[in-house]
C-alpha cells in the first residue's frame, strides 16, 4: 500500500509528472482487521524508529464503567460493527464496535489494530 501523491492532480487540474519515485516513509500498511480469538500480536517498525503494536486477535477487554472503575474481562461476542457492514458480519473488532462480555454490553473506544490494546466502555441497556 502506497500514500504518496505522486498520482493525483494539480490544483489546476492538470496532469502531475512524476519526478521520482516511491520513497519508503510514504508506505502504508493493511489494516489489521483484529478478530476474536487466541491473542496475537504483530509488531512493525514506524516512522522514526518507533514501534507499532497492531493486535490481530484478541480474547480480553479492558471493560471501564460509568463510575471509572476498569476490570479486564473476556470478550463473548461481537454484536455490531458500525464501521462497515462487511466488518459486522464477519467479526471484526475497530473502533466503535459493540462487544458483549460478562458485564454487559460494552463501546470499543480504542483502535485495536493501532494501539494494540482493546479499551472499552459500559453501554447503558436502551441504548443498545
Amino acid at each position: 500500500m502506497w500514500h504518496g501523491d505522486q498520482h493525483k492532480r494539480k490544483a489546476s487540474g492538470g496532469r502531475k509528472r512524476p519526478y521520482r519515485t516511491k520513497r519508503r516513509f510514504e508506505r502504508g500498511s493493511f489494516p489489521a482487521e483484529t478478530r476474536l480469538g487466541k491473542p496475537k500480536r504483530k509488531v512493525s517498525r514506524k516512522h522514526g524508529g518507533n514501534e507499532k503494536v497492531r493486535l490481530l486477535a484478541v480474547k480480553h477487554a479492558n471493560v471501564s464503567d460509568a463510575s471509572g472503575k476498569t476490570t479486564k474481562v473476556e470478550i463473548l461476542r461481537v454484536i455490531k460493527n458500525p464501521a462497515n457492514v462487511d466488518y459486522d458480519r464477519r467479526g471484526v473488532i475497530t473502533k466503535g464496535t459493540i462487544i458483549g462480555t460478562p458485564l454487559g454490553t460494552a463501546r470499543v473506544t480504542s483502535r485495536p489494530g493501532q494501539d494494540g490494546i482493546v479499551n472499552a466502555i459500559l453501554v447503558p441497556k436502551e441504548t443498545v
